[in-house]
């Protein structure tokens, strides 16, 4: 401002100030120059030179680049197939952890499979509740699983309807073979009740003869030589005695009582067996309406009856609530009953003496038997009395007409 302000030629001045002032500015500059050009020459020298190893570094860096590139895919390759073999090995050893959990529900299965088809049905309800409780909640997320446990409660209805079936050829089996079975048990009887007799006397006649010393040695060796023989042909007999076991095969009972008792139907099976034991006990104390007529009638119901309460006694003493003593005994008070008036009405159709002499005899082994059985008599022996009476009566009127024919 002062130089376009104050002096009219300050213009003039100031030009030829700043001129000097470039002057000695390109003075320096030129100075400097001239100190630094041999560098700056000897660096574009250096340049040009490092721009010709820059160009053969490039072609050996592009070339090793592109070698390296051909060689990575291959490692690349390699490492692909190695990470996708390290996931295969991954998952073959989870499968395999997997199989290990898997293999023993499945050998389970087989092994429930198979006690199915050779009828082992209680074993398979113990299969089927280990699986339930062990093995199936190990691997409950497979599909296979789901289908295993769908048809485990099939399975337990098939093993009840199949025991059921059982038992039912069980019931129609021992009322085929009740009359067998009572046979049997009422000629055992007889010959025990027939050897403890001869026992009986055996004793008595030594006892009498112990007031002759002498004598009494010879009879007692006789006597303990019989004894002796009649023991031995007792223990043969015994062996040919068929028993109970031997005439009816009880495994469907306990099969089917084990098998409705695991189910927890126990009540349900108990309940069933007794109502088909009493339905089957009304048949066979229903007589035939000619058993009057011949001996054979009266032995056929006697022994149907004894082989019915011989079961159930067999029945009360091999399993625990199935059958029970006060069972038994309301079914045989019933049975009493009902089989006293059977007796009294057949019986007065009898008008043969041998025949009703005959009767009062299988009467007493009837009785005999089931008394060596636990079931109280007494009213079968009172029987016994009005058939005497009976017998009386017949008897008188088959000689007084005999008389009579006589006396004509």
């Amino acid at each position: 401002r002062s130089v376009y302000d104050d002096q009219p030629n300050a213009h003039q001045r100031f030009m030829e100030k700043l001129d000097a002032c470039i002057r000695n500015h390109d003075r320096e500059i030129e100075k400097m120059c001239n100190f630094h050009h041999q560098g700056f020459v000897d660096a574009i020298t250096e340049l040009l030179k490092v721009r010709a190893n820059a160009e053969k570094l490039k072609v050996q860096v592009t070339d090793t680049n592109r070698r390296l590139q051909d060689s990575g895919k291959e490692v690349i390759a390699q490492t692909e197939e190695i990470i996708r073999c390290r996931v295969q090995q991954r998952n073959i050893t989870t499968v395999v952890e997997k199989l290990q959990l898997c293999l023993p529900v499945l050998e389970m299965y087989s092994k429930l499979k198979e006690q199915m088809n050779v009828k082992r049905y209680y074993s398979a309800l113990k299969t089927m509740e280990q699986l339930e409780n062990l093995y199936l909640p190990r691997v409950s997320q497979y599909r296979f699983c789901q289908i295993m446990i769908e048809n485990l409660p099939k399975l337990r209805e098939e093993i009840k309807e199949i025991s059921m079936s059982d038992l039912k050829d069980f019931l129609e089996s021992i009322r085929k073979h009740s009359d067998k079975i009572g046979e049997t048990a009422m000629k055992q009887a007889q010959q025990q009740k027939t050897f403890s007799t001869t026992l009986q006397k055996q004793n008595n006649v030594n006892y009498g003869r112990n007031t002759h010393l002498g004598k009494n040695r010879v009879w007692q060796s006789k006597n303990e030589i019989t004894l002796k023989r009649t023991f031995e042909e007792e223990d043969e007999h015994e062996e040919e005695v068929l028993t109970v076991q031997d005439l009816v095969d009880f495994s469907p009972v306990y099969r089917c009582l084990h098998i409705y008792s695991v189910l927890g139907d126990g009540e349900i099976f108990e309940t069933y067996y007794r109502k088909q034991r009493r339905k089957q006990a009304r048949l066979v104390l229903q007589p035939q309406s000619s058993m009057h007529e011949t001996v054979e009638g009266y032995r056929r119901y006697f022994s149907q009856i004894v082989g019915f309460f011989v079961v159930e006694d067999h029945i009360l003493h091999v399993t625990q609530g199935l059958v029970t003593r006060t069972y038994t005994d309301e079914l045989w008070n019933m049975a009493l009953s009902k089989i006293i008036a059977v007796l009294r009405t057949h019986s007065s159709y009898c008008s043969d003496p041998d025949l009703v002499l005959e009767l009062k005899n299988l009467i007493v082994v009837f009785a005999d038997t089931l008394q060596g059985y636990g079931f109280p008599v007494n009213r079968l022996f009172d029987l016994l009395f009005e058939i005497r009476d009976q017998y009386n009566e017949t008897l008188l009127k088959k000689w007084s007409g005999l008389f009579r024919l006589v006396f004509q």
